[in-house]
């Protein structure tokens, strides 16, 4: 997959060139091995704000390396941090901001552990724990060296450290204004697992894979200050790299997190190092025969249309509904948030209960196990002793298997446990039930 770096060419409109298109080929081929005497004098005078002058072969200027605050949570911010820990080109001190331990499962009987919290303790780095409410969160400041170090000077009138980075991955929380103006607006970075600006918002790879889209990506973004009043949202900064990655017929949530997470840790690298360095570089552009300065930059998204939001999943989300949804739809459904909730036919006993089901397939058509349902009506079921498996029938006339399931407030089953359950309550009729309705008409 070839890399989109967005670069600017001085006196000329902002361009997004990709590392493996042919234009940026020819454009690696073709560097000039030497700079004019002026542009090597420019590269040497400039040391300013923590600039350190380095005369290499094409004259690139480079900084010190960066003092970075790294916030985060889950396993998708664990490997970008690795990425970045892993640079050590790119970093003199690495600090991590992550979320406090919550109590969850019945009645608190299990400690959710922040992952990222683990992993930088595992590797001695200083971990600093954020408060659990979003109100404390707000008042809250990391510690020095982010924060200034004369307790009288507010964080409006700081003069953010050059050298200071802030980067965001999987992160949860929207990041106040007082901690933002405590770095420099170019270097507030967050990695976004979409191709933005489709897709803003806490779940955008649950929603891609929804959504049945064929392709997705990720970003490295500049982060702003989120306000509704002035119609600032999330995930709308500025786009440094993008890297896509076409989506597979069977891909499930915890397959894309990975891959995305590894191309977005090393996209995220890339853009620090260019940082770092200037990239103030020659080249030659075959197509005018000018040599133009590169330098990295960012260019701003497209406007975000209402389809392409991707808001946090919800028990609605995971609700299935057998006359609406198809086979294909359902199991692309649990493929997607099937990690984090379980898929719920609601009321679908007798008594109001419902039943969760999980190991989901959509059964081709002309598949030997199509005749055994027949022109079944969405929500039959019946257990096929050949597959192991209770089909159900869905819309659209398709079909969809079943591995697993788990009735409310009891233990998770086979199919085959299951439905010898159902059986033993005399709610199946003629070797079939339906969901959602009472027992006469599963006839």
């Amino acid at each position: 997959m070839s890399t989109l770096i967005a670069t600017q060419k001085h006196g000329s409109p902002t361009l997004l060139f990709s590392s493996g298109s042919t234009r940026a080929r020819s454009l690696r081929a073709t560097r000039v091995q030497r700079q004019t005497s002026a542009n090597l004098s420019n590269c040497a005078g400039d040391t300013d704000n923590g600039l350190v002058s380095r005369r290499g072969r094409f004259g690139d200027y480079e900084r010190e390396p960066f003092t970075i605050l790294f916030f985060g949570r889950d396993a998708f911010s664990c490997k970008i941090f690795k990425h970045v820990y892993e640079a050590r080109d790119i970093w003199h001190s690495l600090q991590i901001a992550t979320n406090p331990d919550v109590k969850t499962g019945r009645n608190g009987s299990r400690l959710d552990i922040s992952p990222l919290k683990t992993l930088g303790r595992t590797l001695g780095i200083p971990v600093h724990i954020i408060p659990k409410e979003k109100a404390a969160f707000r008042r809250w400041l990391p510690p020095r060296p982010f924060t200034p170090s004369n307790p009288n000077t507010t964080t409006d009138a700081f003069e953010p450290p050059r050298s200071h980075v802030l980067v965001t991955a999987s992160f949860g929380r929207i990041l106040p204004s007082s901690i933002l103006s405590l770095f420099p607006e170019s270097q507030r970075l967050n990695v976004h697992p979409s191709l933005l600006p489709a897709y803003r918002g806490p779940a955008p790879i649950q929603r891609a894979l929804m959504a049945a889209e064929r392709q997705t990506g990720v970003c490295v973004i500049q982060m702003g200050e989120v306000s509704r009043r002035e119609g600032k949202t999330v995930d709308q900064g500025g786009i440094w790299a993008v890297e896509r990655m076409a989506i597979g017929d069977d891909a499930t949530f915890t397959d894309m997190q990975n891959n995305l997470a590894e191309k977005g840790g090393k996209c995220l690298v890339q853009v620090l190092r260019d940082m770092l360095r200037g990239k103030v570089c020659l080249y030659v552009f075959l197509f005018c025969h000018l040599a133009n300065v590169i330098k990295a930059h960012c260019i701003p998204q497209a406007p975000l249309g209402a389809e392409t939001h991707a808001p946090a999943i919800t028990a609605a989300d995971s609700t299935i509904n057998f006359e609406a949804q198809t086979a294909d739809v359902i199991a692309r459904l649990e493929r997607a948030i099937g990690h984090q909730r379980a898929l719920s036919i609601p009321l679908a006993l007798p008594g109001g209960r419902s039943v969760s089901i999980a190991g989901l397939c959509a059964i081709p058509p002309g598949s030997p196990l199509t005749p055994q349902m027949g022109n079944a009506r969405p929500g039959r079921a019946r257990y096929s002793s050949t597959a192991k498996q209770l089909l159900v029938a869905c819309a659209g006339g398709s079909l969809l298997s079943v591995d697993r399931l788990q009735t409310q407030d009891r233990a998770v089953l086979t199919a085959r446990e299951w439905w010898n359950g159902l059986k033993g309550m005399g709610l199946v009729k003629d070797g079939t039930f339906t969901f959602g309705y009472p027992l006469e008409d599963s006839m």
